[in-house]
């Protein structure tokens, strides 16, 4: 199991700061949290020498106003039960930084937002959902006046290690909120290419893929502690070869309070050019706080290479 020891919250000042504080203050008291740190890149703060000798506070000055708009938030939203360290990191430069802010501080654990309306875009988020080498919250901003709970949990599964550590970390977590939690595990199967050869009607060798992937579901949980959690099976027919599509339906069906998922531990390249689940969830769908795991450590490989694309 990996604790979520260390995390990190990415803020920008805009209006989604205040959930991304409620959910940091909901998994300190409900984790092993021993520090939370908010970490924020100052932005356009490239200043002409000519200008820096008119003005030389101007740089310090602007970080000091961000460190203070900081501050001011975080006393504000972030009010966990739980005694934590906490500290405030203010750098400038561009997001990337965030994942190198991550990295030197050995984050188990990092908290970002997701936009659709306010400022910014999906860059970074889509960066952290690649090469981030730890676990990911992402907190989309549809949700607004937010009260984080563990009363439902979704956890897609392809029976995979990656999945095996989704579905612990969920059941490791809601042993330690208050309340009923349940655990829903959704499988997404397909009918191969060729079907028809069989003989077989798409619908009918949709039957058979579903009797594997129950088989296959069986010695999947066998394996796994679920902690006196009744865990609920849902299979799925993957009509149009997205399984991002087919989750974030069942999604909006089922209105879990999470969604977690495991993120395989591909190469740089690999990531680039075939894609990846973590990445193809996080876009325009996504109305549900979506956790990645991760082992720890297994990052995308080859981050610096990679790192501006």
């Amino acid at each position: 199991m990996e604790p979520f020891k260390n995390i990190l919250v990415g803020l920008d000042t805009s209006a989604l700061d205040k959930n991304l504080l409620t959910y940091a203050s909901f998994i300190a008291d409900y984790s092993s949290a021993e520090e939370v740190r908010f970490v924020n890149i100052v932005k356009n703060l490239s200043v002409p020498s000519e200008v820096k000798k008119e003005f030389p506070q101007l740089v310090e000055n602007a970080i000091k106003e961000r460190h203070d708009q900081i501050k001011d938030s975080v006393e504000k939203h972030f009010t966990p039960q739980k005694n934590v360290k906490t500290s405030i990191i203010v750098e400038k430069g561009q997001p990337p930084m965030l994942l190198d802010t991550a990295n030197k501080f050995d984050a188990d654990l990092i908290i970002i937002g997701q936009k659709k309306r306010l400022p910014g875009t999906a860059v970074t988020t889509m960066r952290l959902a690649r090469r981030a080498s730890c676990n990911l919250l992402i907190v989309p901003e549809t949700i607004e006046e937010v009260t984080p709970k563990c009363e439902k949990i979704l956890v897609p599964v392809d029976f995979s290690p990656y999945c095996k550590l989704a579905l612990e970390q969920s059941i490791d977590f809601a042993v330690k909120t208050p309340g009923t939690t349940k655990m829903v595990c959704q499988n997404v199967y397909s009918v191969p290419v060729g079907y028809h050869y069989t003989g077989k009607s798409f619908e009918e060798f949709g039957q058979v893929m579903e009797k594997n992937a129950r088989k296959n579901f069986k010695s999947f949980i066998e394996k796994i502690d679920t902690k006196g959690f009744g865990i609920k099976e849902v299979y799925s027919l993957d009509r149009n070869d997205n399984l991002a599509s087919d989750i974030y339906d069942m999604a909006n069906e089922i209105n879990p309070d999470v969604i977690v998922i495991g993120a395989k531990g591909r190469t740089a390249a690999a990531a680039l050019f075939l894609g990846s689940l973590a990445e193809k969830m996080v876009n325009d769908k996504m109305n549900h706080p979506l956790l990645i795991t991760r082992y720890k450590g297994k990052n995308a490989g080859l981050l610096e290479t990679f790192r501006e694309l």
